[in-house]
């Protein structure tokens, strides 16, 4: 018993730990976006259905031995993957579409130790099924949740800050070479108890008889429960992470709840009981079909959160109540994976290709409303009726958010990095009506319609912001200024005749949008020149660009791309800056301290890190914090720049940042 439940739990946790080790190598390849992470979901869901698909042919159509030898066979093969560390080949050029890149790299550089892996659930289950009690199999499914949850929040905690990323992924493989050795001998066990095990074959006639193969319609239904509870995760965390608030690991609370539901719903104890769960589900689906009309961040994402735990404990707990004798668990399973892995590429890859919003939220609500409709019509008359008044409700919420929606933005596009749109605002000045551009819920730019105001710099841009007193101190002629993150092209306005103004954005959406919704870049006096891509990837392939002024705005969001702010992306931008040259770091940030991240890597350098921010009585509206950089000693001394300077606030044990080292616990708010 113990033998395969350590199998089990060693294979659960590197199944689940490989996820951001990983991601963490590749993240700073394609931006830093949190659609790397939706990426790689899809990927680990897809792989795990092709695992348990495995699983299923080889319980059912080999014998015993057979399956054993050939999944022996594989895990040695697996081996010759070790380590895992992604090749530096799969780095993008800029341009071209990141999913399927990502894809191919995760299968190359992870992919048949993450199959196998993905295998050992059902396929040790199996093993298990055919010497030990019936009773005890599924609890062996909820003991490899149990160690999924233990490695997702492990990672954050107790290995990103403490390890490198190199030394990680070493560690990961030799995890992996051991579970390699343990699962092989739990197969070689588990073909001497079956031998030992003598049923006859009467008794297995008359076992067959008693569970008889499940029909088309239970696999669909299994199909169902599965595809939903892993859709409205994905829904959910698009949902909080982009509509309500970008907080930073807001992400890992979803999961971690989706991963719970799954322990409690299969732990055997019968958690769920439908009586008890569907009143609370028909309040929280509408509840949350609410948040989208009424966006309020200290009630929107605890409800959001409540809501997807009892979404989660309906999906499962019904899954769970269909599951079936153990000779059709790998069936079971993996109809469970194939519909976590349609979920999963149902938000993760069609919705962006099919949506311009997160639509796909307000659809799984209708969705779940109309199942658990389904699942009551025979309950008390009461209950059915309750749920087609939910329904009736959450449809009317969606149906306005999408109409209050479309009547202010006048342009929304959607791709791999997220949702951008162009929204009016409107005043009852005349001249005070702007256009405003919108990542998620963050601004990244506006620009006033008054024909007299459009040459206006706006909102973290303002002429009394710290990259406008660097501006005002860097007064030369024919400066070169580089802008990492485009936005709506607002600093153009600062170009003169005889400047070169050379912005890097890794969004072509943000690019177009620009050029086409605000007139900063054309009306600028500037020479202008767009580069596509990762900046931090296109500057180390580029030669010296000698800025006056470099510009580091991509800071505003819960997913920063961090890579862009470690001693070695600095090194890059020295290599691209003039001796007196100066960077601007915009760090305006409602939840992370990231002053006294730069200060720490800009005392190692020898170079003098100051941090600026506006006077209260010309902030209108905007409270903005930047950080320049500079070898030039004299700079704070500037007019211009010494009486916005404010001093940088200590947190005691903060490093500086590396590639390797780079912890967002140690600096929030």
């Amino acid at each position: 018993m113990l033998t395969y439940a350590f199998t089990i739990f060693i294979s659960a946790f590197l199944l689940f730990l490989v996820q951001p080790i990983i991601a963490k190598q590749i993240l700073p390849w394609f931006g830093g976006s949190a659609a790397v992470w939706t990426t790689c979901m899809v990927f680990f869901q897809c792989v795990l259905f092709a695992g348990y698909a495995y699983a299923d042919w080889t319980s059912r159509r080999l014998a015993a031995r057979r399956q054993v030898m050939l999944h022996i066979i594989l895990l040695a093969v697996s081996l010759v993957c070790l380590p895992i560390i992604a090749g530096s080949g799969w780095k993008p050029a800029g341009g071209d579409d990141p999913s399927w890149r990502i894809l191919g790299l995760l299968t190359v550089t992870i992919g048949l130790p993450y199959f196998l892996l993905s295998t050992t659930g059902p396929i040790v289950q199996a093993w298990f099924a055919r010497s030990y009690p019936v009773s005890t199999v599924y609890r062996l499914y909820a003991l490899s949740n149990l160690a999924s949850l233990l490695a997702l929040v492990s990672y954050p905690f107790l290995i990103e800050p403490w390890i490198t990323t190199a030394l990680q992924a070493w560690i990961w493989s030799a995890g992996y070479a051991l579970f390699v050795a343990v699962c092989a001998i739990t197969a070689l066990i588990s073909l001497r108890q079956t031998a030992a095990v003598r049923v006859d074959a009467e008794t297995s006639a008359n076992s067959a008889a008693k569970t008889p193969v499940p029909g088309l319609r239970e696999h669909l239904t299994w199909l169902l429960f599965a595809a939903m509870g892993s859709l409205m995760l994905l829904a959910v965390t698009n949902h909080i992470t982009q509509d309500l608030a970008s907080v930073p690991f807001l992400w890992i609370l979803p999961l971690s709840l989706y991963l719970v539901t799954f322990i409690l719903c299969f732990e055997g104890r019968n958690w769920y009981r439908r009586n008890y769960f569907i009143i609370p589900l028909l309040l929280s689906v509408t509840g949350l079909a609410w948040t989208l009309i009424e966006l309020q961040l200290r009630i929107g994402i605890p409800l959001s959160l409540v809501a997807l735990f009892i979404m989660c404990m309906f999906f499962h707990g019904e899954l769970a109540s269909r599951k079936l004798a153990p000779e059709h668990l790998t069936r079971f399973y993996l109809m469970m994976s194939l519909g976590g892995a349609l979920g999963g590429l149902a938000v993760g890859l069609a919705a962006v290709k099919v949506f311009n919003a997160n639509y796909e939220f307000g659809l799984g609500l209708v969705l779940t409303l109309l199942i658990a409709a389904a699942v009551v019509r025979r309950m008390h008359k009461i209950v059915p009726g309750m749920a087609l008044v939910a329904l009736a409700f959450t449809g009317y919420l969606i149906y306005m958010h999408s109409e209050n929606t479309a009547r202010d933005t006048l342009v929304m596009k959607r791709n791999f990095y997220g949702t951008l749109s162009v929204r009016e605002v409107d005043a009852a000045d005349e001249s005070a009506k702007m256009h405003r551009l919108v990542h998620g819920v963050i601004i990244h730019g506006e620009q006033y319609q008054a024909p007299d105001r459009l040459d206006e710099p706006t909102s973290y841009y303002r002429p009394d912001s710290g990259v406008g007193r660097a501006l005002e101190a860097l007064d030369r002629p024919n400066r070169r200024i580089g802008v990492v993150g485009l936005g709506a092209g607002t600093l153009a306005v600062y170009g003169r005749k005889g400047d070169v103004m050379r912005f890097y954005d890794i969004n072509p959406d943000v690019v177009a949008v620009a050029q086409s919704q605000f007139s900063f870049l054309e009306r600028s006096k500037a020479h202008i020149e767009h580069v596509l891509g990762d900046a931090r990837l296109m500057m180390e392939q580029e030669p010296s660009q000698s800025y006056d002024l470099l510009v580091i705005d991509a800071f505003s969001g819960d997913s920063i791309p961090v890579h862009l702010a470690t001693s070695q992306a600095l090194s890059v931008y020295l290599r691209h800056l003039k001796p007196d040259g100066v960077i601007a770091f915009h760090i305006s940030n409602k939840f992370l301290k990231l002053a006294p991240v730069l200060k720490r890597i800009t005392d190692q350098m020898g170079l003098d890190g100051i941090l600026l921010t506006e006077p209260e009585s010309k902030r209108d509206g905007y409270s903005t914090e930047w950080f320049l950089v500079t070898a030039d000693a004299t700079l704070r001394k500037n007019p211009a720049i010494a009486p916005q300077i404010v001093p940088i606030e200590e947190i005691k044990g903060l490093g500086a940042w590396t590639d390797d080292f780079n912890n967002l616990f140690q600096i929030l708010k």
